[in-house]
């Protein structure tokens, strides 16, 4: 078993924001203070935060850290309540609680050409898999989607990283037309691709792992966005892969995407869509 570094906080000194930047309408990056978790993160490891005592715990993967100052970047997508909330929250203000880092570290070495594919906000989770990579010294060829140019993010800082990089949008209106799928087959019909690290909703981590298996390269796809209690007492994160029950917050989140079954993942992704739009609804009429 991996013995995991844990730091929790509770302080309304700590945990401050000290800056805060919408990377599109619906998508914010905030950074906070966490010099400990700023010390010991690893590519891969999440964090989970409570905006308020009565808050839901919500999984954040660690964009960037900062050790000189102490800073982490979190990135979010408005979704529901909890991340109405967050986006809400203004550069002064503290997270009542903030917990990480999470999770196992993905498996960084030296092995040759590494295709990045990150969809929409998966971008964020992405970037520091990318730059443990090159930094291990990899080729790096990364393929970022979305539906429009305004829903890329982090543009600049993935180019810091890779070799590479290919935009795909599904209206055409940045790079090239067309999905993640279709610019990875690109690079991979032209040059030899050692692994595949596929982050993004989860029916683009499903397509992408059908590609990818069909030209047998190894896949390690991130399943962040189905965790709530992130320390395995739950069970809410639970996937199957290669037939056996999997939890993603112990046991991943980063998992051999070909073993996974994204069927069923999907399927209790969307269990409680109808209470999260109506629990969302009735919070924005209350503003």
């Amino acid at each position: 078993m991996q013995i995991q570094t844990i730091i929790s906080t509770n302080s309304n000194h700590m945990n401050r924001i000290v800056d805060k930047e919408f990377l599109s309408e619906n998508v914010v990056k905030i950074v906070v203070e966490a010099p400990l978790i700023a010390k010991s993160r690893k590519p891969g490891n999440f964090i989970i935060l409570r905006v308020s005592e009565k808050g839901e715990r919500i999984p954040l993967t660690i964009a960037s850290a900062n050790e000189e100052k102490g800073t982490i970047d979190l990135i979010a997508q408005k979704v529901g309540v909890s991340t109405e909330k967050l986006a809400k929250m203004e550069i002064g203000d503290s997270l009542h609680d903030l917990v990480g880092p999470l999770g196992k570290a993905t498996e960084i070495s030296k092995i040759g050409t590494i295709l990045a594919c990150g969809g929409g906000v998966g971008i964020a989770p992405l970037l520091p898999i990318i730059e443990g990579f090159k930094k291990a010294g990899n080729r790096i060829v990364s393929v970022l989607a979305a539906r429009s140019k305004d829903l890329i993010i982090l543009e600049d800082e993935i180019r810091k990283w890779s070799d590479e990089v290919i935009i795909m949008t599904d209206d055409g209106s940045y790079g090239t037309k067309g999905l993640v799928t279709e610019g990875a087959e690109m690079v991979i019909k032209r040059e030899k691709v050692d692994e595949c690290i596929a982050i993004g909703p989860a029916i683009m981590m499903k397509f992408t792992s059908l590609l990818t298996k069909k030209y047998n390269i190894p896949t390690q796809a991130s399943l962040n966005s189905i965790m709530v209690d992130g320390t395995g007492m739950c069970g809410a994160c639970r996937v199957t892969v290669g037939g056996k029950t999997k939890f993603t917050c112990v046991d991943g989140p980063e998992f051999d995407a070909h073993q996974i079954d994204f069927d069923e993942m999907m399927m209790r992704l969307g269990g409680y869509s109808e209470e999260e739009k109506k629990a969302h609804q009735n919070f924005i009429n209350q503003l």
